[in-house]
């Protein structure tokens, strides 16, 4: 094992110094409060901050450099501070590197090494050749905080798509390089939030799907003419709040349209159009009150599906005789749950049938022959889950129906990701690429436990610590979870999602509890935790809390939350209705003013999931969780820090801005609130550069270590050199 050297200052001191630093806080700065008076069906509303709303009056910019300046007043002091910046540092630049798109015998990947700040496109001539920058964001724009993904690739590999992604913001503008001269096309698409792009197999245009204010439109683009000339294909008869995912068959034969509601997974439409026959776009799939995610083999398609099965089953449909009356099961219903949503890891691949499954909480991808015959589990190297790598395909492996070999990004607690070849005939896996972390898996404990919530349900609850690791009910722990949507957070590396290994190799006990809402046991386990039954994940949340604190892992004074976008929401909930429990509490780009949400930014999409306070009955149950409406005066609260920026155009920054001032002029603690807020940062912190990455990951770890009297480990044990490897020969 490999030490690395101790940085000359104490364990102790650094303790001592935290401890005493708490006591020393720089003045609050004065926030006015304006009150606004609402009668909402029948009930009086006070809002004291809804001018803190106007983003851009000269009073909310003000308001929000005071704010800015008072937080870093306090975290740039927090002692141990550069220890705790060099330790990120480390767990961060390992490098970087993502499945690759592999056409023709070229494979296109993005990469990232220890030293750099932003991923560069690649192109490698062969599974052993020399590779070359395709795409240099630097050159691109001159924006620093920018970032390139890869979109699609030509079957043809001679036509690439990309995005440029500015501060961290979900939209981004599309462009396109001819790979051959390494030139890029005058051909553009503006800056937007696109749900899908597909190029044509030989790359003579592009089918595109954007999001507007007016809802999603799938349109296409000929390479060559001016963008005002694309012919919109699909969506204008659809609502608002419906979102489109397309999919172009692999010979660009047939186009795919999945029509659904964000938190409505289980009214999903698909239609197809037959692009040889230049055919009218029908519907496939329509109104069958259950989610369907297809996947393209030549001419058929396969759909994973609970209709009529909630446990999921895959059906084959003939696109050449599509009546639902020949469809066939080939996979059936079992109790493992398979993950049926839109955004799952469902393909069908080299001839087989790769479908994702949860079984006792850890995830499988399990193969199938086209009959339906079960070959073998995907053989992860340890338990973890597919690496979300791939923001404009639907699956994270990559490969086709008639080639033999398929690609996937592999990631756990402690391994940021290996890239494996994985051939469908031999059922042999052979490694392509892989990034060393700082910490062998090894040395971590993961421990999955069952505990009983308020209602006696059963809720899972993963714990990961390092192995030797003393409970003796005051370990420093991080709680986390998210519970929205039906969606499932794997394990995964990434700091900014799942802080495990981090966490644990700093001491402390790491846990997250697949709370109700969430897609841990399907559609069901989704609805019990969605519109007038959220209230169910805050209590499954609370409770892991009082487990842990129960079953000797920590107390009330050395265990924090932290939750991300519907996770702030889960914390927030927790944060006001049982703040006696947590001593501190990270809340980032949160969702807080429940009565409000559905009016600003994406929140008009999610209605389906929280319900909205224009309904009566749904602004009852609303009002009586919503955390900007729960927080009491004379409590004491936690120590808190909200953190959302300028460029958040999903969830609205003012639910922090609101939240922070009122919780500031509420708590009768001496915990801090503060808000760490960016004029450049927004919703999706991986398209920032890894810089600012590692300044956001710095004030908020800075934040908790301070918080729960953690001692800074200056000694971590790790296994290897990170490093970032690519694999020259077969």
């Amino acid at each position: 094992m490999r030490l690395i050297p101790a940085l000359p200052i104490s364990v102790f001191l650094v303790a001592q110094c935290l401890a005493a630093y708490s006591q020393e806080l720089q003045q609050i700065p004065t926030t006015r409060v304006d009150p606004v008076e609402e009668n909402i069906h029948g009930v009086k509303i006070t809002d004291p901050y809804r001018w803190l709303e106007n983003q851009d009056s000269p009073e909310t910019r003000a308001w929000i450099a005071a704010q800015t300046k008072y937080t870093n007043s306090i975290l740039s002091q927090v002692p141990a501070r550069e220890l705790v910046k060099s330790q990120i540092n480390k767990w961060m630049r390992v490098g970087d590197i993502t499945t690759p798109w592999v056409r023709r015998g070229r494979f296109f990947y993005l990469k990232r090494t220890p030293e750099q700040d932003q991923a560069f496109i690649y192109v490698r001539h062969g599974w052993s050749g020399g590779e070359t920058v395709l795409v240099d964001p630097r050159a691109v724009v001159s924006d620093s905080m920018s970032s390139v993904t890869i979109l699609d690739v030509s079957t043809d590999g001679k036509m690439l798509a990309y995005a440029v992604h500015r501060s961290g913001g979900d939209e981004g503008t599309v462009r396109f390089l001819d790979t051959d001269t390494g030139k890029e096309l005058k051909d553009t698409l503006p800056e937007a939030r696109y749900t899908g792009i597909s190029v044509t197999p030989k790359g003579e245009g592009v089918y595109y799907t954007d999001f507007g204010s007016s809802g999603c439109r799938v349109r296409f683009h000929k390479f060559g003419y001016d963008h005002s000339d694309d012919v919109e294909v699909f969506g204008k008869e659809l609502s608002p709040d419906q979102f489109i995912v397309t999919n172009l068959s692999a010979d660009g034969s047939y186009l795919l349209f999945s029509v659904f509601r964000v938190g409505g997974k289980d009214n999903v439409d698909i239609y197809i159009q037959d692009l040889r026959r230049k055919t009218p776009v029908v519907p496939l799939v329509k109104d069958r009150n259950a989610s369907f995610v297809p996947a393209f083999a030549g001419s058929h398609v396969y759909l994973c599906t609970n209709w009529k099965a909630p446990n999921g089953r895959v059906l084959e449909v003939d696109l050449n005789n599509a009546d639902i009356q020949k469809w066939r099961e080939v996979v059936s219903e079992s109790d493992a749950v398979m993950n049926v949503s839109m955004f799952n890891d469902f393909g069908a691949l080299g001839g087989k049938l790769f479908v994702e499954y949860l079984v006792n909480g850890a995830y499988r991808i399990k193969i199938f022959e086209a009959s339906g015959k079960y070959v073998e589990d995907l053989p992860f190297p340890a338990p973890g889950s597919l690496n979300f790598d791939k923001p404009a395909t639907d699956t994270n492996l990559f490969g086709t129906w008639e080639d033999d070999n398929v690609y996937y990004s592999f990631t756990s607690f402690a391994i940021p990701a290996r890239i494996f070849r994985y051939n469908t005939k031999t059922r042999k896996q052979i490694e392509w690429a892989r990034v060393d972390g700082p910490i062998s898996p090894d040395d971590l404990e993961i421990k999955q436990v069952q505990y009983e919530s308020k209602d006696g349900t059963r809720i899972p609850l993963t714990l990961v610590y390092k192995k030797g690791l003393e409970l003796n009910g005051h370990q420093a722990t991080l709680l986390s979870g998210y519970g929205g949507f039906g969606t499932t957070v794997p394990p995964t590396y990434d700091l900014l999602d799942t802080p495990a290994a981090y966490w644990a190799s700093s001491g402390g006990v790491f846990g997250w509890a697949g709370v109700r809402g969430g897609g841990e046991f399907g559609e069901r386990w989704h609805r019990a935790g969605m519109l007038d039954k959220r209230q169910n994940a805050f209590d499954d949340f609370i409770a892991a809390a009082e487990w842990l604190i129960r079953n000797n892992y920590t107390s009330p004074d050395r265990l924090a939350i932290s939750g991300m976008s519907n996770a702030g929401l889960l914390v927030g909930a927790a944060l006001t209705q049982r703040p006696d429990l947590f001593k501190a509490v990270v809340c980032a780009y949160p969702l807080l003013d429940m009565i409000r949400y559905q009016k600003f930014e994406m929140g008009f999409i999610w209605v389906p999931e929280y319900g909205s306070a224009d309904n009566p009955e749904q602004f009852k149950y609303l009002l009586k969780y919503s955390p900007y409406q729960n927080v009491k005066p004379g409590t004491k609260y936690p120590a808190v820090l909200f953190v959302s920026g300028d460029s958040d155009t999903r969830v609205a920054p003012l639910h922090a801005r609101k939240m922070a001032a009122l919780l500031q002029a509420s708590t009768s603690s001496k915990n801090p609130v503060l808000l760490r807020y960016e004029t450049s940062s927004g919703h999706a912190p991986m398209f920032l550069p890894l810089s600012k990455q590692i300044e956001e990951l710095t004030d908020e770890f800075s934040f908790l270590f301070w918080q729960l009297g953690m001692s800074v480990n200056v000694r971590t044990t790790v296994s290897r050199r990170p490093a970032l490897h690519l694999r020259s020969r077969q």
